[in-house]
């Protein structure tokens, strides 16, 4: 297992959109325990997509922690077959856009179709902060970020203080 380094706005493949992947295989495998990783160093993620660390395949792993009772969950080819109409609002970040937090709304419960580990066809049932990683991490791999979700002012605003925090980080590198 290996760190990846985690792209940040405004890297322009945080845009792209990921491509299916034909099987989960030991290298597949690998970029899972990687992505795993990398979420988890330092208690900095709870979800991360393969293009976030410039891996264009559509691949996520998800820990939301023992609090909820749910086990990490590694996932290729993940898609959402149902959504509630039922919403929840949560505080929404990202690992892409860091220290940046905002209200975001989504669907309150998902189901899920997805590949295991073991390249195995799965589905998954999800409700509350489980369903919303789940939405946020497959919006990253069609090229979407949390605060696209959010009005347009208040995107503007978000990302003009990301961008701000961004360039101010580097300078005290």
């Amino acid at each position: 297992m290996a760190l990846r380094q985690i792209l940040t706005i405004p890297d322009k493949r945080l845009r792209e959109k990921a491509k299916p992947v034909e099987k989960v295989d030991d290298r597949l495998r690998s970029l899972m325990d990687d992505m795993y990783e990398t979420m988890t160093f330092d208690d900095q993620g709870v979800g991360l997509a393969a293009n976030q660390i410039g891996v264009l395949e559509r691949v996520i792993v998800i820990d939301i922690g023992p609090e909820y009772n749910k086990d990490p969950l590694f996932m290729a080819n993940p898609e959402i077959i149902s959504l509630s109409r039922d919403v929840i609002t949560i505080k929404d970040g990202c690992l892409s856009v860091p220290e940046i937090y905002a209200e975001t709304t989504r669907s309150e419960r998902i189901v899920v179709k997805y590949l295991d580990r073991q390249n195995r066809e799965r589905t998954l049932e999800a409700s509350g902060l489980l369903s919303a990683c789940l939405q946020h991490e497959i919006d990253h791999l069609n090229g979407i970020l949390f605060v696209d979700h959010l009005t347009a002012l208040k995107r503007k605003m978000v990302l003009a203080k990301a961008l701000k925090k961004g360039k101010t980080n580097k300078k005290k590198s």
